[in-house]
């Protein structure tokens, strides 16, 4: 069976950028922009949007692929091998990138904010039509992937006491700063990298323990963009051997998720799909929320069981949702 995309376009970055320029509703968002152009560097290459329908599930847990565990925030640090292609988490909303132009600075913002074109992407495709939405009308999961982004800046959002920002830029901080500080903590890339969006909405806002709908749908989501992940792979690099998926605690900042739960869930949809994992836990603590629910992964999803099972014994521990973090 070959599998299509929902929707599938093709754009040149200069001809993007020129006709479509990102909308910002924000000055500091203008700052980042103007210092992301800076470099002289054209806006230039191959831009391959696509969206996608939920897959079905197998039925066993497959064997369990890399995932190599890293402290700090996404690099992204082209791979080691040329044979790899590297894929980055965006955080999505339900609706893609509804918030890049304003002054709220999370994970899905700041991605947008360092590879300006996706703006541009998002203007085209409300201009020809296409539903930019990562998630349809039955509610079900539909991931986008990105390929060929250049990321033109990168914004050091961390607290930095020593550079006058002791509260860091992160979330709402970021519109408040003043023009100095979000011009100090930006440097334009020169030459840019490229890097490949994926774009996966989690479910928010949650409370009490989890629902197995809830569970189901982090499963079939991540499932989903993982493996549309690796088929785009190919298309990329034709040679490629390995698909890397770089993701870090997706739904739990603003959407409230619980780190452990999702964790394990994304470590499960990474085996089912084939592809190997890096996360990035940003500090010493989340490493070791990490390590200790891929322990707990490997004794609730071992090799050949049926994955509804896995499901159950998830449902089994009760996993409790957190509170969102205001960002």
């Amino acid at each position: 069976m070959k599998h299509e995309p929902i929707d599938r376009a093709v754009y040149d970055a200069d001809r993007l950028i020129a006709s479509h320029p990102p909308r910002w509703h924000d000055r500091n968002k203008e700052r980042v922009f103007e210092i992301a152009r800076s470099s002289g560097f054209p806006f230039e290459g191959r831009i391959v949007y696509s969206r996608w329908r939920e897959e079905q599930l197998p039925e066993t847990v497959p064997p369990a692929r890399r995932i190599e565990v890293r402290r700090g925030v996404f690099e992204y640090a082209p791979p080691t091998e040329p044979s790899t292609v590297a894929w980055h988490m965006n955080f999505a909303d339900p609706h893609l990138f509804t918030a890049y132009g304003s002054g709220l600075m999370a994970q899905d913002e700041l991605q947008v904010a360092e590879h300006p074109i996706l703006g541009s992407l998002l203007e085209a495709l409300r201009a020809e039509g296409l539903r930019p939405v990562t998630v349809d009308d039955r509610g079900r999961p539909t991931p986008v992937t990105v390929a060929g982004i250049q990321r033109r800046c990168a914004i050091d959002t961390r607290p930095n006491t020593a550079a006058g920002r002791p509260g860091g830029l992160y979330g709402n901080a970021f519109a408040r700063a003043p023009a100095e500080e979000v011009k100090a903590a930006t440097r334009p890339l020169c030459p840019p990298t490229i890097s490949n969006i994926l774009a996966i909405a989690a479910p928010a806002y949650g409370y009490g323990t989890y629902t197995r709908e809830q569970i189901d749908y982090v499963l079939a989501a991540a499932h989903t963009g993982f493996l549309a992940a690796q088929r785009e792979s190919a298309t990329i690099q034709p040679t490629c051997a390995r698909t890397e998926i770089h993701t870090g605690f997706w739904g739990c900042g603003a959407f409230g998720g619980n780190r452990t739960l999702m964790t394990i869930l994304q470590a499960l949809s990474g085996a089912l799909a084939g592809v190997e994992l890096v996360f990035w836990s940003f500090d010493p603590a989340g490493i070791g929320v990490v390590e200790k629910a891929l322990r707990q992964y490997e004794r609730l999803a071992p090799e050949g069981a049926r994955v509804q099972d896995v499901i159950a014994r998830l449902l089994d521990v009760g996993f409790q949702w957190g509170e969102s973090d205001g960002n």
